[in-house]
C-alpha cells in the first residue's frame, strides 16, 4: 500500500484536468513512476500543459495525509486505476479518473446491466414520473440505474432504483461530504456513491461537466427523460455517444420545451422507450441470466401528501341509492392493513414507532433500537414509498389513509 500516497499525489492535483492525470499515469505507467519522474521530463508528457507542468514540478505531497485520515474516518474506499476493484468499462474511456473515492461498492459492476437514467433539473409532473418509472422498472428486472442525483430527473431515478429494491450508483461533482444525509446515504448502504475528488476538494464548475464522462462510462447506455434545447442532459448524451454508449430517449409532447431535446436525440437515431424494458432488452443477450425479462408489475404510484389533498376527499361517500352502495369501493379507498402488507419487517417497526403523533428521529431510533444509518435509509424508502413525511425538527409523521 506504500504507493498509494503517489496515486492521492496525483489525484490531488485537482487544478490538471483529467486528461492530464490520466495522461501522466498512462505515460509512466503508475502514479509513482511519475512523481519520481526527472526534472522537466514532464513537459515531454502530451496532453500536459505548461502552467500543469510547473503544478508538477513542486511534487507537493502535503494533502495526502490529510486526504488519508478523512477516507479512514468517513469510510471511503480509495480505487486506484490499478486495483482489480476499478470497473474495467471506465478505464477504457478517455481520460479515465487514476482516482475513485467510494463509499459503498462498486464491486462487480463489469458484471451488471448498469444504465443511466438522466434529465433536466426543472422536469415536469410527467417527467419526474417517467424518470422514477423507468428507473423503477430497470431494478426490478435486474438492472442498475446510474444517476447524477441532482434535483429533477436524476434524483426521480435515483429514488425509482432504490424503490425497486435495485443498486443505484451514484457519481459525485464534488468531493464527498463529510456526513452523507437522506438519498445519498441511503444509495451508499444499496449501492455507490462515488467520487474521484479527494476529501476536501473545493468545488468548480468545470467539476461538474467532468462527471459526466465518469456516469457514462459506469454504463452500457443512457437513457434522457426530459431536456429542453441546450440542456446539460444533451452535452452528457453527447459524450456518452462518443464513449460507444447506447443512447435511449424517452417521447413526450411534440409543443413541450422539454421534449425539444429527447425528440431531437430520436430524430437523429436514439431507441425511443416507454419502459424499463425497451431500454434493458437491448443488453438481455449479454446478460441472460441477471435480467428478469419484460415484468407485468407496474411501479407503485406516489400517495398524495395530506397537505396537498386531505384524505377525507380520497374515501368515496356512499349514496343514498342501493345500486350506488353496493359498488366495489372505491379506487381512493385503501384499507389500513393492504396499506401496510407490503412493508419489511423492519420498516413496520419504524412505523409503529412514528403512530400516534408526530416523532423526532432521534425517538425513533432509540424506540426501534435500530442504527441511526438504518432507521435513515429506511425512513427515506418510507418517503419515497409515501408512507411518512418529513416534518419541521427533524420530525416524522405517518402519511397513511385510515378507515
Amino acid at each position: 500500500m506504500a504507493a498509494i500516497k503517489y496515486w492521492l499525489w496525483l489525484s490531488s492535483q485537482t487544478r490538471l484536468s483529467p486528461r492530464a492525470r490520466a495522461a501522466l499515469a498512462a505515460y509512466y505507467g503508475g502514479a509513482e513512476e511519475a512523481f519520481h519522474a526527472p526534472p522537466g521530463d514532464f513537459s515531454c508528457v502530451p496532453g500536459v500543459s505548461r502552467l500543469e507542468t510547473q503544478l508538477l514540478e513542486q511534487r507537493d505531497m502535503s494533502r495526502v495525509e490529510p486526504i488519508l485520515e478523512a477516507c479512514q474516518i468517513q469510510g471511503i474506499d480509495i480505487i486506484t486505476m490499478q486495483d482489480a476493484d476499478y470497473p474495467a468499462r471506465l478505464k477504457n474511456i478517455f481520460a479515465p479518473p487514476v482516482v475513485l473515492y467510494v463509499k459503498g461498492s462498486l464491486k462487480d459492476l463489469d458484471e451488471e446491466a448498469a444504465v443511466a437514467v438522466i434529465g433536466t433539473r426543472k422536469a415536469s409532473p410527467y417527467g419526474l414520473k417517467m424518470g422514477r418509472n423507468l428507473s423503477w422498472e430497470i431494478a426490478k428486472a435486474g438492472g442498475t440505474v446510474i444517476s447524477l442525483v441532482t434535483e429533477g430527473i436524476d434524483e426521480a431515478a435515483a429514488k425509482g432504483a432504490l424503490l425497486g429494491g435495485g443498486r443505484c450508483i451514484a457519481v459525485l461533482g464534488t468531493a464527498h461530504r463529510e456526513r452523507e444525509r437522506g438519498l445519498c446515504l441511503d444509495i451508499a448502504h444499496s449501492g455507490a456513491l462515488v467520487s474521484e475528488y479527494p476529501p476536501g476538494s473545493k468545488p468548480v464548475k468545470s467539476f461538474f461537466r467532468d462527471r459526466n464522462r465518469i456516469a457514462s462510462g459506469l454504463s452500457l447506455g443512457v437513457v434522457v427523460v426530459e431536456a429542453p434545447e441546450n440542456s446539460g442532459a444533451l452535452l452528457f448524451a453527447a459524450e456518452a455517444l462518443e464513449q460507444g454508449r447506447e443512447i435511449f430517449a424517452v417521447p413526450g409532447n411534440a409543443d413541450a420545451p422539454n421534449s425539444a431535446g429527447t425528440i431531437g436525440l430520436i430524430k437523429q437515431g436514439a431507441k425511443p422507450v416507454t419502459c424499463g424494458w425497451d431500454v434493458l432488452e437491448e443488453f438481455a443477450p449479454l446478460y441472460p441470466e441477471k435480467l428478469k425479462g419484460n415484468t407485468a408489475d407496474k411501479a407503485p404510484e406516489q400517495r398524495v401528501q395530506p397537505e396537498e389533498k386531505p384524505a377525507s376527499q380520497n374515501i368515496p361517500q356512499p349514496r343514498e341509492t342501493k345500486k350506488e352502495i353496493d359498488k366495489e369501493k372505491g379506487k381512493g379507498y385503501i384499507d389500513l392493513r393492504e396499506q401496510l402488507s407490503g412493508l419489511s419487517a423492519e420498516q413496520l417497526e419504524i412505523v409503529k414507532a412514528i403512530s400516534g403523533g408526530s416523532r423526532h428521529i432521534d425517538d425513533i431510533i432509540e424506540a426501534t433500537g435500530y442504527t441511526a444509518a438504518k432507521v435513515l435509509s429506511q425512513l427515506t424508502l418510507l418517503e419515497i414509498k409515501g408512507y411518512v413525511r418529513r416534518d419541521a425538527g427533524k420530525r416524522i409523521s405517518l402519511n397513511l389513509i385510515r378507515k
